[in-house]
């Protein structure tokens, strides 16, 4: 019993440390460089990094990512450090679920896939996040966004990623996210960002 206890305190420790950094990490002065990015290419850097970071966390790690970039996605006028971090978080969630379901499918033929998308909205710009996981339950998808909010195993999730997500798209960048799921199909996260900046430097230092 007691090491079990001590066990329990390790993982609690261990998620309140990922916790704190990740604060500080979305607090800290500055957010570097405000300035106009390609749409596709942030994309692309987004699935790399977050692909390859699931490959060296988990060896066997394996997916088939899909690429719909619109050629004329053209630039937006953003914080490219926080967007990212806000993609890769989206991106790293949607493995998640992918991979949690091919565990669960056994050799059924089923293969976890993440779509990224990218379409240009005349002012504003709009990015796909779609998985092939086995979809967000309609209580879970209520508060997901809520800080701490986590339906991962104790170790595993902080439950601030979707929240800080939301944080950087929504009220640093005046953006908005959406989510469309289907339970035993899909999970797809839509967000659409202004091309030109409507938020101010202060908005990037919540």
């Amino acid at each position: 019993m007691l090491k079990g206890n001590l066990e329990k305190v390790v993982q609690h420790g261990k998620r309140a440390d990922s916790i704190v950094k990740n604060m500080l990490l979305h607090s800290r002065e500055g957010s570097g460089e405000h300035r106009p990015v390609d749409v596709n290419a942030l994309l692309e850097e987004s699935l790399n990094l977050a692909y390859h970071g699931a490959r060296a966390e988990k060896p066997g790690f394996n997916i088939t990512l899909k690429r719909s970039f619109d050629p004329n996605a053209g630039e937006m006028d953003v914080f490219p450090q926080e967007i990212t971090r806000a993609l890769l978080n989206l991106i790293s969630n949607g493995f998640y679920a992918a991979t949690k379901r091919a565990g669960e499918a056994g050799s059924d033929g089923y293969e976890p896939t993440l779509a990224a998308a990218t379409k240009n909205l005349g002012a504003s710009v709009e990015i796909r996040i779609r998985d092939s996981g086995n979809g967000i339950p309609p209580e879970v998808k209520e508060k997901m966004f809520n800080p701490f909010f986590t339906t991962k195993p104790a170790g595993e999730g902080t439950g601030l990623g979707l929240s800080l997500s939301y944080d950087i798209i929504v009220k640093q960048h005046a953006g908005s996210i959406e989510v469309d799921t289907r339970q035993g199909e899909f999970t797809e996260f839509r967000v659409i960002l202004p091309r030109a900046a409507t938020a101010s430097k202060a908005g990037a230092n919540m």
